[in-house]
């Protein structure tokens, strides 16, 4: 069973429906104990990143995300979750899987923030839940806030610098883009996410 964890903020309807798609059982919750069981986890999220922390603990989430050992999915937000802090409305503290900190991204004239659209994928490690997808596929962002490129970055984008669209740690994954809206690309990933070894 995966279990999307519903913080009450975001879509998190999309990426069950991409899930269900693809054979997977699948259950929205923001139960600790069902969270805690769960075969496989996805940490979705849009919006600031304190609120999402600030909502986990009240939920009594984070020390079951922390402790949770078995492949685990952050998507947009919550990829950006998996870092130690966000300088998003004035500081936030993060799950700090990954040393590092979530950087407003820079205004450009030729470039708006949000980074709202379709950006290819490059520099993609060799790492299971990449296999079948190619250097140059597509993928479909939305979000204002950038992660630190580190060891753990195993993909990439460009949107005036390069934007790390993907990252590892252990049994820990994430997309800075949304999986559920891009396409083949996208559905690929969420399938070797299902397939990974738990």
């Amino acid at each position: 069973m995966i279990a999307i964890v519903h913080l009450g903020a975001g879509n998190t309807a999309s990426v069950q429906f991409a899930l269900e798609r693809l054979g997977a059982e699948v259950v929205v919750t923001s139960d600790a104990a069902v969270i805690a069981e769960a075969e496989r986890v996805v940490l979705p999220g849009v919006g600031a990143a304190g609120y999402a922390m600030e909502r986990m603990g009240a939920l009594g989430l984070t020390d079951i995300i922390k402790r949770f050992e078995r492949p685990l999915l952050g998507l947009c937000l919550g990829q950006q979750l998996l870092f130690a802090e966000s300088e998003e409305n004035g500081g936030a503290t993060m799950l700090g899987f990954i040393p590092g900190r979530v950087t407003r991204m820079p205004v450009r004239d030729d470039l708006p923030v949000p980074h709202m659209g379709w950006s290819q994928l490059h520099g993609l490690a060799d790492d299971p839940i990449l296999q079948g997808v190619r250097e140059g596929d597509y993928a479909y962002f939305v979000h204002s806030y950038v992660c630190p490129d580190t060891d753990a970055t195993i993909a990439c984008a460009d949107y005036g610098a390069e934007v790390p669209a993907m990252v590892r740690q252990g049994n820990r994954w994430g997309c800075q883009f949304h999986p559920e809206r891009s396409a083949k690309a996208g559905a690929q990933i969420l399938r070797n996410f299902l397939e990974l070894d738990a």
